[in-house]
C-alpha cells in the first residue's frame, strides 16, 4: 500500500509520499515521487498502484519530455499527456495482468505550475486516464491508504493555510496512517512549491527526524482529551456507577 498526499493552498503546494514497498513479508524503500523542472516549468508526479505500471507510465512520460515531443505550457496539457501514457500502458499490459490475476491499477497526483498557468494547480488522475482538478473547497487529495489520515485534514485544513501549516497538517495525517497501517512507513519524501517561483524543493525525513513531532502530537492529543468538558456524560457515567 501507499500513502501519497497533495495539498493546494493559496501560498503553494505540498506533496508527501511514503517510501515503503511491501511484497509479502519483504519490506523495502523506494521513491514514489518524480519531479520535473526547467525554466518556467515545475511539476511533480506521485502514484499508487502496481509498481510496474507506475514505472512504465512515468518512463514513457519522461522520455517524451526529454525528446521534446511534449512541450506543454499549461498544467492541464501535461496532465492530459500523462493520462495518455497511462492509457498506453493499459493497452499494452492490462490483459496480461488480468490473466495473472492482477488488476490494472494506477492512481496519480500531479501538481505544479507551467509557463502560462495563472496559478499553481493540483490534479488527481484515475486509472482510466481521466482526471479532476483539486479546488479550494477541498484542497487536498490522498491516494493509496487514505482512510486513517483524511479525517484530520477534513477537520483542520483550508486553502488559506500557509505552506508551513499545510506541511504540519500533512505530516500529522501521514503519522496517523503510519500508526494504523503496517504497509505505510518512513522515510517520507516531501516536495514544496511556493507559488510563481517555478522551483520545487525536495527533502527526505526519517522516523528519527520526526520523532519529536510525533511525540508532541501524542502528548497534545492526550492533554486536549483530558481538558474536554464532561458535563454532557454525567447521566451515562452515573448509570454505569449505579449498576456496579
Amino acid at each position: 500500500m501507499t500513502y501519497c498526499l497533495g495539498i493546494k493552498t493559496k501560498e503553494g503546494l505540498v506533496a508527501i509520499a511514503d517510501t515503503r514497498i511491501t511484497s509479502g513479508t519483504n519490506k523495502s524503500t523506494k521513491k514514489k515521487i518524480y519531479v520535473q523542472q526547467r525554466e518556467k516549468h515545475s511539476l511533480f508526479i506521485m502514484t499508487s498502484g502496481l509498481r510496474s505500471v507506475r514505472d512504465k507510465a512515468v518512463l514513457y512520460f519522461e522520455e517524451l519530455f526529454h525528446e521534446g515531443t511534449i512541450n506543454h505550457n499549461k498544467m492541464y496539457k501535461a496532465v492530459n499527456a500523462f493520462g495518455e501514457q497511462v492509457k498506453r500502458v493499459a493497452a499494452e499490459d492490462e490483459q496480461a495482468l488480468e490473466k495473472a490475476g492482477l488488476k490494472f491499477n494506477l492512481n496519480t497526483i500531479i501538481g505544479g505550475q507551467l509557463e502560462n498557468d495563472e496559478e499553481h494547480k493540483l490534479f488527481l488522475i484515475y486509472s482510466q486516464g481521466n482526471w479532476v482538478e483539486v479546488n479550494d473547497d477541498s484542497p487536498f487529495v490522498i491516494i493509496g491508504n487514505s482512510g486513517y489520515g483524511k479525517t484530520l485534514l477534513n477537520r483542520v485544513l483550508n486553502s488559506d493555510f500557509t505552506v508551513k501549516q499545510a506541511l504540519k497538517a500533512g505530516f500529522l495525517s501521514f503519522d496517523s496512517t503510519r500508526l494504523s497501517s503496517n504497509d505505510v512507513g518512513f522515510p517520507i519524501d516531501v516536495v514544496i512549491y511556493e507559488k510563481d517561483t517555478y522551483h520545487m524543493s525536495e527533502n527526505r525525513y526519517t522516523s528519527g527526524d520526526m520523532k519529536e513531532m510525533s511525540q508532541l502530537w501524542d502528548t497534545k492529543l492526550k492533554q486536549v482529551l483530558n481538558e474536554l468538558p464532561e458535563d454532557w456524560m454525567k447521566d451515562s457515567v452515573s448509570k454505569i456507577i449505579n449498576k456496579s
